[in-house]
């Protein structure tokens, strides 16, 4: 594993894996790896909260164990399951041989050999390179129940399963939960973490981020994308486009080999930084042109 003895350390790290990473981010990554602290994250979809624990996990050599919350999700799904499958074929294998002794019977068949291991049990577990980084994805979207959970889970990290007693983490996994803040998530589970708020990036910024994901766009093709994007986040929309959007539409404007926006070619590539028909209907015809003028005339130099 890389040592991490600096916050520059851990910027670089994340420029390795093509994560450009302010000092503020960066600051609270090496904080939470140096203090062993999950690390919570804020912010609008798309901004890049999922791919800091992939770049952290790629960047360390660690083992990237993810859980996708959704709602209804409950502890035991979250940590484990029986294989009723395999239990019920020796259950008839027993009984084909003749029989076994019940309470014999019942004790080889919560081992371990029966065992699915779900996310949060994978992370307790010893992994080759060192303690896994363990991805609560969108966690607003579990119920408060869960939430409860994990807060006892991540305080002492360790988990119990009725059968085979608690399993404690020999060494705690590196913990990011990301919320895209559809609902406000509990304080007690806040206070273990460390915060940050991911926020939309400069204009600077998010060239250099584009420069990283998709460096074959030419200048002056990636700042048209980026400033179109940022001026539709100032637009009344139900969803504005994140980071995510903005590389996956220069990628798409690099397979049609456009060197250059025009109104025709948004209005036939919406679809990839805009995901829903209302935005979409509004970015048609003079609207689109409108915005392309402001940022063709915002780029020209003074």
């Amino acid at each position: 594993m890389r040592e991490m003895t600096s916050i520059d350390d851990v910027q670089a790290m994340l420029a390795g894996q093509d994560y450009v990473c302010d000092r503020a981010l960066g600051t609270v990554v090496f904080l939470a790896l140096r203090l062993g602290r999950p690390l919570f994250l804020e912010g609008e979809a798309g901004v890049g909260k999922t791919e800091i624990a992939k770049a952290i996990a790629a960047g360390l050599g660690r083992r990237l164990i993810r859980l996708q919350c959704y709602e209804g999700l409950d502890a035991a799904t979250a940590v484990y399951e029986w294989n009723f499958a395999e239990q019920m074929i020796a259950i008839r294998a027993a009984e084909a041989a003749g029989g076994a002794d019940a309470e014999m019977l019942k004790s080889e068949l919560f081992t371990e050999d029966y065992l699915i291991e779900r996310p949060l049990l994978q992370a307790m577990r010893p992994q080759p390179g060192g303690a896994p980084v363990l991805l609560i994805d969108e966690l607003d979207r579990t119920d408060e129940p869960f939430e409860a959970f994990l807060l006892e889970a991540l305080s002492d990290f360790q988990v119990t399963i009725p059968e085979l007693g608690t399993i404690k983490a020999p060494e705690p996994p590196i913990v990011i939960l990301t919320s895209n803040r559809t609902r406000e998530v509990h304080d007690a589970l806040k206070r273990r973490c460390l915060y940050h708020w991911v926020d939309y990036p400069s204009f600077e910024r998010e060239i250099e981020i584009l420069h990283a994901r998709a460096p074959e766009a030419a200048e002056h093709l990636s700042q048209q994308v980026v400033a179109f994007v940022q001026k539709l986040r100032t637009e009344d929309l139900f969803k504005k486009p994140g980071v995510a959007e903005t590389i996956d539409w220069a990628k798409c404007l690099l397979a049609l080999d456009v060197l250059d926006l025009s109104p025709e070619v948004i209005a036939d590539t919406l679809g990839a930084i805009l995901k829903y028909q209302d935005d979409i209907h509004k970015l048609q015809g003079s609207e689109a042109k409108r915005i392309l003028d402001e940022v063709k005339s915002s780029l020209e130099p003074a």
